[in-house]
């Protein structure tokens, strides 16, 4: 890997390559639009000092739903509970957003930046880095209630202070939603421990498409790769599609040609292999799988377009993370790696199970990753070795 050393040397031949590689492309490329490294200068990802990495997942928050009534701030309020209960109890080096902040098509204001921002505020509150990437709910477009035309007709809007767009132009307050490159241009423009980014541009519709590097604490090696994925819904479907296999593809081997460096691929909505290892829905999760609710049955991508097949050739990749469905919190081996639901730990979105977070733990050297979950009350449980 002393490769890569020598080209973190050369900083602007680094740069440069990553663009040509769709890694890091330029703002130029992207459209004008900037990413986390356009806006700052992040320091690098690393292992802790004890050889540790441990990553917070909150999965479907679902922000600002029914704004106009007391019980949709009383969600958000719980929501904010949630997040700080698992951060003060497991302080994580990192957060991932797993999509579905917001729920777009409820948000009657056209910023959903605003509630954005404060789904990701219990992680920079605690100076907490960390990452996002898109659901289904995030720019879904607003769904009139059809009891907003009867007699009693639309409700008075409870609008946020400020209705600013990311091109700081003041919209007013009415009913329509954000776009995913909104969200997302707000977000890492306005934060320095964001690691999010807006990707390549030939890949959109889907704009959350990136991969993030955690050095080893020894050197400055790449120790261990994230990849996260667009798996569309709201705007447009829900897939990943062919070009996105193809730039996975083109990344690892850029990034890991031997497959020396363990990979772990996040997104929120869940392939069609779920499916093939779900127990049975409302049944006892039993063992290899592991984990303690299965309300439902999975809900997944409208098609499959490769992307299981070209994960499933990497033996580096350890597994993949998602969120969606509400009523699953389960891990099951597929392959060789492991298909793993987060928990919902929003108040927001349908289901009235109790809620916290899947907490991921990976240790260096040796490497191996564990994982468990972390409840709002405090309790853990579902203990599972990922990798060893």
């Amino acid at each position: 890997m002393r490769w890569w050393r020598g080209l973190a040397a050369a900083g602007a031949m680094l740069a440069a390559l990553a663009a040509a590689a769709g890694l890091r492309p330029t703002a130029k490329e992207r459209g004008g639009y900037p990413s986390a490294a356009d806006a700052y200068s992040r320091p690098p990802l690393r292992f802790g000092s004890g050889g540790l990495f441990k990553v917070a997942l909150f999965a479907d928050l679902h922000y600002g739903e029914n704004a106009w009534t007391d019980w949709g701030p009383a969600q958000d309020a719980g929501s904010d509970r949630v997040m700080a209960a698992v951060l003060d109890a497991e302080k994580p080096d990192f957060v991932v957003y797993l999509g579905d902040l917001v729920t777009a098509n409820n948000l009657p204001i056209p910023n959903a930046s605003l509630y954005w921002d404060r789904a990701v505020s219990a992680a920079r509150g605690r100076g907490v880095p960390w990452a996002a990437v898109f659901g289904n709910h995030d720019d879904m477009p607003f769904e009139w209630p059809p009891e907003w035309f009867s007699p009693d007709g639309v409700p008075p809007l409870r609008c946020p202070p400020t209705s600013m767009s990311a091109s700081g132009v003041d919209q007013g307050c009415s009913f329509r939603g954000t776009p995913r490159i909104d969200l997302i241009t707000t977000e890492i423009s306005k934060n320095r421990l964001s690691y999010s980014s807006n990707g390549p541009k030939d890949l959109w519709p889907g704009v959350s498409n990136y991969v993030l590097q955690v050095l080893s604490r020894s050197h400055g090696d790449p120790a261990l790769l994230m990849y996260f994925l667009d798996s569309g819904g709201g705007s447009y479907t829900e897939v990943l599609s062919s070009a996105q296999v193809k730039w996975f593809q083109s990344q690892s081997q850029f990034l890991n040609p031997n497959g020396r460096i363990p990979e772990l691929i996040f997104w929120h909505i869940p392939s069609t292999a779920y499916v093939k290892v779900a127990p049975k829905a409302n049944s006892e999760i039993k063992k290899p799988c592991v984990g303690s609710i299965n309300k439902e049955n999975v809900a997944p991508q409208a098609a499959e377009w490769g992307m299981m097949v070209a994960l499933a050739k990497r033996p580096s990749v350890k597994a993949v993370f998602v969120g969606h469905n509400h009523g699953l919190d389960w891990c099951c081996p597929y392959e060789k790696m492991w298909l793993c639901f987060s928990r919902h730990t929003g108040y927001g979105g349908y289901g009235n199970w109790p809620k916290g977070a899947r907490i991921i733990q990976i240790t260096e050297s040796p490497f191996s990753t564990v994982s468990w979950i972390r409840m709002e009350n405090g309790t853990k449980h579902s203990d599972v070795t990922l990798s060893s």
